[in-house]
């Protein structure tokens, strides 16, 4: 019997329906009501800050999350009932990997690449430094360079990359190597108390990557681009733990599988129990 369960759920385009796709009518419902369940713990995991967060809580009606993880993994909130509490120890934990400097300090390292644009002042946070790049350029190789020239200066990083559809630009976050969406869920996990067996992740593109191919049970909603869902699937082909990832392919209540629908059909993949929850 399932005591307890974990959901992390990415926002953009995977519980916020703001993708091209259809959202399926009552799809956000159903999941508002599996999660009241007082057995479920939630928590956001977004490249959003706090403050984006609940800007995305209010205008989609979304379920007020027990736990956020904020700016791409390098920030964890918990709210406490008044107010948003964050974890300091997580901030300590990730601040060593770049010799307690702050975002700004590593700007002039890159200030000559021409294709990388710094991304508004809002859009950077503590232990985030994020830019536009284009997508008609070399992506790999900026991303090659950006990291060498972090790894000369013994910055131990880790580079997200993800593209805005909506807008068709390409998103570089640099971060803290101990700082990630897959980092972070774990350490709530053991904060928590939660287990691999009663946690479950879901996402939809490259800055979830890394949870959706780890050990975590993740589930690909079924709008996630086919970019992803290549890249998921191979990387699958070479997973010793092939099941722990499941993609959405709607169907489940009828429903066709793309954000909230392909969440919730995940969960039942993994926890079958959860229809009589709903």
């Amino acid at each position: 019997m399932l005591e307890r369960l974990f959901i992390c759920t990415d926002l953009d385009r995977t519980l916020i329906p703001n993708g091209k796709q259809p959202e399926s009518p009552n799809a956000r419902e159903f999941f508002k009501q599996l999660v009241s369940n007082n057995r479920i713990t939630l928590a956001y995991v977004s490249g959003r800050d706090i403050m984006l967060v609940e800007k995305g809580i209010a205008e989609y009606q979304l379920p007020f999350p027990n736990f956020v993880i904020a700016d791409v993994g390098s920030s964890i909130y918990k709210f406490d009932g008044h107010r948003w509490l964050r974890f300091e120890s997580w901030d300590q934990n990730i601040s060593r990997d770049w010799q307690n400097k702050n975002p700004l300090d590593l700007v002039p390292l890159f200030s000559d690449i021409k294709e990388c644009r710094l991304q508004e002042i809002e859009k950077q946070s503590v232990h985030k430094l994020s830019y536009y790049v284009a997508l008609d350029t070399d992506v790999e190789a900026i991303i090659t360079e950006v990291r060498s020239r972090l790894e000369n200066k013994q910055f131990q990083s880790n580079i997200i990359w993800s593209i805005d559809e909506q807008v068709n630009v390409g998103l570089m976050d640099i971060l803290p190597l101990s700082a990630n969406k897959k980092y972070a869920i774990e350490f709530l996990m053991k904060n928590q108390k939660f287990q691999r067996e009663n946690t479950v992740f879901s996402g939809d593109s490259g800055n979830d990557l890394e949870v959706l191919i780890s050990p975590v049970k993740s589930i690909l909603v079924g709008n996630a681009s086919l970019e992803i869902k290549e890249q998921v699937r191979a990387a699958m082909s070479k997973m010793i733990f092939h099941n722990s990832l499941y993609i959405a392919k709607g169907g489940y209540l009828n429903m066709n599988g793309n954000y909230s629908a392909g969440i919730l059909e995940g969960i039942f993949h993994y926890f079958p129990e959860i229809d009589n929850w709903l």
